[in-house]
């Protein structure tokens, strides 16, 4: 039996890599699914971001499982366009159970230690995108009077310091993960009186366009040593979507029904002491 049928999920970062991985997983298992993205590059990340196909492809895929999907071009960093986003949603696909605040991004390679404008999108992803979701669709579950799961993408760069080189790029992800820690933290005692569960997921590198492209592979080959700070305790160089999308459903089904406050690391030992 599908373990989310008649639910209804927001994930952000949904056009493509982990994003849509989950929110095709969640469609799978019976939820419809309200799909949200920027579908457009930030000047100061240094990689192509998705696109409005790509959105438009993980919607194809949600309807292929049997579940509807309601998709919006929307930046996480503007609590208003979220806001407006979820209400369109909502009158779609019905109010919501299940949150994902996956919408994240890095700059690798970018070694400059005064880059205010890298640290400010970082952050203003990764943080306030995960607040801003919260904010946004929280609402909703307390409405509906059932519950629910909300899961905020974290990273390993969410426990432990690891690789830091200075520049504000890693103090951007760095500081911007561990504070979607404390988001959740607050948000999981904030929200138990409505039986709302909170929780993190810290991924080690995963194979998706967000660490397999062009300016990354360039890192790599300029910075030979580079791959040292990011190696795993298990012999695998990367993670699959799939294995984090794995632990996600898991949260958001009530197979994790008391499951809250929790830091869920899908890293291969990287963190492991």
């Amino acid at each position: 039996m599908e373990q989310l049928t008649g639910k209804v999920a927001l994930v952000t970062g949904a056009a493509r890599g982990q994003g849509r991985s989950h929110a095709v997983a969640l469609a799978a298992e019976g939820a419809d699914i309200i799909a949200v993205d920027i579908a457009a590059d930030i000047d100061s990340i240094p990689y192509p971001l998705g696109t409005k196909e790509d959105l438009d492809e993980t919607v194809r895929l949600v309807a292929e499982t049997g579940s509807r999907a309601a998709a919006y071009v929307c930046d996480v960093r503007s609590l208003a366009e979220l806001q407006a986003s979820v209400k369109s949603g909502i009158a779609e696909l019905g109010e919501i159970d299940v949150v994902v605040a996956n919408a994240g991004v890095v700059a690798t390679g970018r070694t400059d230690p005064f880059d205010e404008q890298v640290y400010r999108d970082i952050v203003e992803t990764n943080l306030f995108g995960a607040w801003n979701t919260i904010v946004a669709a929280a609402p909703s579950i307390i409405r509906k009077g059932r519950g629910g799961s909300i899961i905020l993408t974290s990273s390993t760069q969410g426990l432990v310091g690891r690789g830091g080189d200075g520049s504000a790029a890693a103090f951007g992800y760095a500081s911007s993960k561990h504070g979607v820690v404390g988001l959740m933290r607050s948000a999981a005692h904030a929200y138990a009186e409505h039986n709302i569960r909170v929780n993190t997921v810290h991924p080690t590198g995963v194979a998706t366009p967000m660490v397999l492209n062009e300016h990354m592979a360039r890192v790599f080959q300029d910075n030979p040593s580079a791959p040292k700070l990011a190696t795993n305790l298990l012999p695998v160089p990367f993670i699959e979507a799939q294995d984090v999308t794995n632990v996600v459903v898991w949260l958001a089904s009530d197979n994790a029904r008391y499951v809250t406050g929790a830091t869920l690391p899908v890293d291969a030992g990287f963190t492991a002491l």
